[in-house]
């Protein structure tokens, strides 16, 4: 018979004050991590380890009698229903301010404490070590003992978007508290780490997505120029390989080789900075990207990128604001059905509206000449205008379409799947359908007199929801009908 060997954790404890109940998380995270990473160590230095090893993430649990009498215009921080709801933790540290919002609300809202404990999830290994510098998990075969015989590994039965696609099955009367179990944050969160070579810390509350790198070198020089301006609110600039500046004229040095997704983070201190992702070409690296930043919960994400403009109206440098999305890119079909419409937020679309105007000078009737709103068809064939285009181009003019790339529609759906606020600001870079191809010369041109334009919009529109209350920006169309209390 195997020996289980578990921390001795504290009995789970009723709390009022939501700042004590997530020191207890805290408390409880940061003793079952060490438990796992000492008995790791201990076990890579022994032949056979002859017990077993399991910590367990702690747990969040509320139960309430009645229907919360709440605010009808607030979209979250309550149960649906009556019952028991419950939800797993990990890393408090890092989540330390949103859990503290959310459970303060779930306190105030049902008038009940909630219960802080362990859970009967164990936390895998990879993900305990994954902290520590010093430690790491090797390839199977590599140690000297079979390693899940020793520990766990991570289960996918406990990683999938289930809640967040509205699949999940109630197991024991227990319905869920958050839209992502504590593995499926972890499992995230080492996927951030990988694809953009910044650590998860570092990911502000306002993401902007682009699909050039040409954007990169303006974030930074915008970057350098907050850094200059005390008063400014930003307090440093991380790039890839979590270097960070503070200072103005500092050196950034840059790594040999840039990761999947270059991504760089403009931050202030209460997480309200903006983060700038390079996702590349493609609605794959959209979904990837966006699969796991969501985990962070971030205020809102915006599309900033090129696209191809459909309409004979329309001129090189052009704004496109996204108010629909045709959805070819089919990455998201098994998650959220096409049929599903993917609303335009009034908040976002005011925000990215006002920063048009404000930058170019322009407003009203005037604004519509280097801006047009309509639906936008984001596609997975880069070299769509190669095939035959009776029926694509059918389809585009069935839709009203202005525009095409291959990330926005992956990029707001997914924003409507996983409840974060989104938004799409394209710029006009051809014309395929009208002899405008996207040729270097054209290109070096376009790129030198847009980006900086562009990037400013994003940023400015940016800075518009970042004085909007949550309970504003975060709207109820993104709930569902049973929804979790946690945004």
């Amino acid at each position: 018979m195997t020996i289980i060997k578990t921390p001795d954790a504290p009995k789970p404890e009723q709390f009022t004050d939501p700042k004590a109940a997530v020191a207890r998380l805290e408390e409880l995270y940061e003793q079952a991590t060490r438990f796992l990473c000492d008995s790791f160590s201990a076990a890579m230095e022994q032949e056979a380890p002859t017990a077993r090893y399991r910590a367990y993430y702690p747990e969040i649990r509320i139960k309430t009698s009645s229907y919360a009498h709440v605010d009808s215009r607030l979209s979250f921080g309550h149960v649906s229903e009556p019952g028991v709801h419950a939800t797993t933790v990990t890393r408090p540290d890092l989540f330390r301010s949103y859990l503290t919002q959310q459970i303060a609300l779930l306190i105030k809202n049902h008038d009940q404490p909630v219960t802080i404990g362990a859970s009967d999830t164990p936390i895998p290994v990879h993900f305990a070590v994954a902290n520590n510098p010093d430690l790491h998990v090797p390839q199977q075969g590599a140690a000297g003992f079979t390693l899940r015989d020793i520990f766990d590994v991570p289960d996918l039965t406990t990683t999938n978007d289930d809640i967040v696609n509205g699949v999940h099955d109630i197991e024991d009367g227990v319905g869920p508290l958050a839209l992502f179990t504590a593995q499926r944050v972890d499992y995230s969160l080492a996927r951030l780490a990988h694809y953009t070579a910044t650590d998860p810390s570092h990911f502000q509350n306002h993401v902007l997505f682009t699909n050039y790198q040409f954007y990169v070198s303006e974030f930074e020089n915008y970057a350098r120029e907050q850094l200059a301006d005390p008063e400014s609110g930003y307090t440093s600039f991380v790039s890839t390989g979590n270097v960070e500046i503070t200072e103005a004229d500092a050196e950034l040095t840059q790594p040999l080789k840039l990761p999947q997704m270059p991504t760089y983070h403009l931050k202030r201190e209460d997480g309200s900075g903006i983060t700038l992702v390079n996702i590349g070409v493609g609605p794959s690296n959209a979904k990837t990207a966006t699969d796991h930043i969501a985990v962070l919960r971030p205020h809102a994400w915006l599309m900033v990128g090129h696209c191809a403009g459909l309409r004979n109206t329309q001129a090189l440098g052009d704004f496109v604001l996204a108010h629909a999305y045709l959805r070819e890119d089919k990455v998201l079909d098994d998650d959220l059905p096409v049929w599903v419409p993917i609303p335009p937020l009034a908040e976002i679309q005011v925000a990215l509206e006002l920063a048009v105007a404000e930058v170019t000078k322009l407003e009203g009737y005037e604004l519509k000449r280097i801006m047009r709103t309509g639906t936008v068809a984001s596609v997975d064939n880069r070299n769509w205008e190669l095939r035959d285009q009776s029926g694509p181009v059918q389809r585009l003019s069935q839709s009203r379409a202005i525009a095409l790339d291959m990330e926005s529609a992956t990029i707001a759906a997914n924003g409507y799947r996983f409840r974060v606020p989104y938004g799409t600001l394209l710029c006009v870079s051809d014309k395929p359908l009208h002899g405008e191809l996207k040729l270097p010369g054209m290109a070096s041109a376009f790129y030198t007199t847009q980006v900086s334009r562009h990037l400013a919009i994003g940023i400015r529109a940016m800075e518009h929801l970042r004085g909007m209350p949550l309970e504003r920006l975060h709207s109820r169309k993104l709930r569902s009908f049973d929804e979790t209390a946690f945004l």
